[in-house]
């Protein structure tokens, strides 16, 4: 695996990371009657998604760059 793919797939798993502990405190907020809070958590969350998602992408284009060529 290139440095370049590895490296996304690591900031990828950043991202999963952090969307993880938004969802829980949303989750938290939600239970404690806090929506507005809750929607601020679940907000961030979807967004480190769509960045670790965007990550991911990049190292399947690596993948192709190094492997797809015959």
């Amino acid at each position: 695996m290139s440095k370049k793919a590895a490296d996304s797939h690591k900031h990828a798993a950043q991202h999963h990371t952090e969307a993880a502990k938004h969802h829980t405190e949303a989750a938290k907020h939600h239970e404690a009657g806090n929506h507005e809070k809750a929607a601020h958590h679940a907000h961030t969350a979807a967004a480190h998604t769509e960045h670790a998602t965007e990550h991911a992408g990049h190292a399947r284009k690596s993948h192709a760059e190094e492997h797809g060529k015959k």
